[in-house]
């Protein structure tokens, strides 16, 4: 994990009008509040009828007084308040506090809920960065962390700094404040006020329809409709920049109102052929389609935010059982932002078997068999250069590439364009289905390569052959080249079966089957299961006999 320290950001400056919000609390609870020294971390004022009043701050809440609250007190506070909206919210007027009730079946006030609105500038350095890609951005994370403080001065960025035409959509006045005339926060950002929470979503299209926005930033994104509203206002070139439920972007995927908002997920049925492949069951979800929001922020504090700069390959990398690997960003006491790049995948390595069983035996990575068809198509010859060589698989998860990759440590990079590529590696099947890829490569002379499947040995066998047309130094350095190949073979062969047993076996519970092997091969592949204590057995007829793996 690689870290860095970016300069100071300005020393955050916070206002809160807390003395307008204390004019409409009861003349007791304010007495209980002045003393307080903490006054600056107040959250929220809880009054509910028959209830000593509460004050709550972050990590604990504190009784205010020893007299429950009664109706009259209640009175008093709703009588100096705006009138309450459909959401049961009110506010005061050109201040961002926010005073939420709760009624009885008889629609009557028993409990208010007086919320601490503070403007703090100063924390848009987080991500300021992402900002000038001018790329949706979704903030999530739990209640009270500071999403819509967030959001707040980020609209007010977009509008002043990046003279931006921004359009905020205030649901319940959270952003800018109560009344007609926006808070000064947001800067030049306007705002459009909504009626009714369920109107939300006619409001964001209203918004791009009318008013011609490069900007739209909208709080909580709750609802179906509304994310239905935010991947048409995304497809129309508008940026995004909102906030949705959710503590993380894993949240998002298991929810199906929101999952449209990280690109929706879908259940595919694969053939028996890629089911093997990727050693899954048949049935597996998948992303069905770009993301609404291709950034992503995990607010875990107010100084520690968690970026997903691209949220379509984390999403894909969830869905396969990957950890994510986000940027972690920190703000330090002194101001200074500290950057930590989310770790890397981890190395194939054995696993610690149970106490019970005795350990596999670390191998070191090893050649893998020869590809039984490698079809050259259209390869040309691209100048040797300096640096890892770039892959562009068509047809081919990267992380098999990557894997690849790893185990062997090939000086390749994957990369997920056609553009970045020096050279193409594609399965047969792939370029028919997507003539683009060949189109692409043609016209920027990029060599092609095809193989008959995307397994793992062949895979392996296509890279070191790119390597050395293409990079025949780096591919003369490799481990192991030249020499031994049948010891190669079987070496590959016990790495394939060990690399099974770990991720398939043990790991999902699934019994996998080899790659047809020779008999001898076959043996050692049993006895390396066997120290697992797994049970094995042989199909297949001549050359195609393999070893199919058992779960204990």
């Amino acid at each position: 994990m690689s870290s860095s320290e970016l300069p100071s950001s300005p020393p955050q400056r916070v206002t809160d009008d807390l003395d307008r919000l204390l004019a409409v609390l009861p003349d007791s609870v304010v007495a209980a509040l002045r003393p307080e020294p903490a006054r600056d971390q107040l959250l929220e004022v809880v009054l509910d009828l028959g209830r000593v009043p509460e004050a709550r701050y972050p990590g604990r809440a504190v009784s205010l007084g020893g007299q429950p609250v009664q109706r009259a007190d209640l009175a008093a506070v709703v009588e100096r308040l705006g009138e309450f909206g459909g959401d049961n919210r009110a506010g005061i007027g050109r201040t961002l506090h926010r005073i939420s009730a709760i009624r009885n079946r008889r629609g009557e006030i028993v409990g208010l809920t007086c919320r601490v609105g503070r403007a703090v500038f100063g924390t848009v350095v987080m991500v300021r960065d992402l900002l000038d890609s001018g790329q949706s951005l979704l903030l999530m994370g739990r209640p009270g962390v500071g999403k819509t403080t967030a959001l707040r001065e980020i609209a007010r960025v977009l509008a002043d700094e990046l003279e931006q035409r921004v359009v905020v959509i205030d649901t319940s006045n959270e952003i800018a404040g109560d009344g007609d005339i926006p808070h000064p926060a947001i800067g030049r950002a306007r705002r459009m006020q909504v009626a009714r929470p369920e109107l939300q979503h006619q409001v964001m299209i209203e918004a791009v329809e009318n008013h011609m926005p490069e900007v739209i930033v909208i709080d909580e994104i709750g609802t179906e409709l509304e994310a239905q509203a935010a991947r048409t206002i995304a497809e129309r070139g508008v940026m995004l920049v909102a906030t949705a439920h959710g503590n993380a972007l894993a949240n998002l995927i298991k929810n199906p109102t929101l999952a449209d908002l990280v690109g929706g997920i879908q259940s595919v049925t694969l053939g028996d052929e890629e089911a093997r492949r990727r050693r899954t069951q048949k049935t597996v979800l998948e992303r069905a389609a770009e993301p609404t929001f291709p950034l992503a922020v995990e607010m875990h504090s107010r100084q520690r935010w968690l970026v997903h700069g691209d949220v379509a390959a984390t999403v894909d990398a969830l869905l396969r059982g990957q950890p994510a690997r986000p940027q972690v960003r920190q703000l330090a006491d002194d101001g200074r932002m500290q950057v930590q790049d989310g770790p890397a995948p981890p190395m194939l390595r054995a696993v610690q078997s149970p106490p019970q069983r005795p350990a596999a035996p670390a191998l070191a990575p090893v050649p893998l068999p020869a590809v039984e068809e490698l079809v050259p198509e259209e390869l040309v010859a691209i100048e040797e250069e300096d640096g890892p060589l770039r892959v562009h698989g068509a047809g081919i998860p990267p992380g098999l590439l990557e894997q690849v990759v790893r185990s062997r440590q090939l000086p390749v990079e994957v990369v997920g364009r056609v553009e970045l590529a020096d050279v193409v590696l594609s399965v047969r099947h792939q370029l028919g289905r997507d003539p683009q890829v060949r189109r692409q490569a043609q016209e920027l002379g990029l060599p092609i390569l095809v193989v008959k499947s995307a397994a793992l040995p062949q895979l392996q066998r296509a890279l070191e052959r790119l390597l050395q047309r293409h990079r025949p130094a780096a591919a003369a350095s490799l481990p192991g080249a030249g020499g031994g190949q049948a010891r190669d073979d079987a070496l590959a062969a016990l790495e394939e079966c060990r690399l099974a047993v770990e991720q398939v076996v043990l790991a999902q519970g699934q019994p996998v089957e080899l790659l047809p092997r020779s008999g001898a091969v076959r043996q050692q592949q049993a006895e390396l299961a066997s120290r697992y204590r797994l049970r094995t057995a042989v199909f297949g007829h001549g050359e195609q006999q393999r070893l199919r793996v058992f779960p204990a």
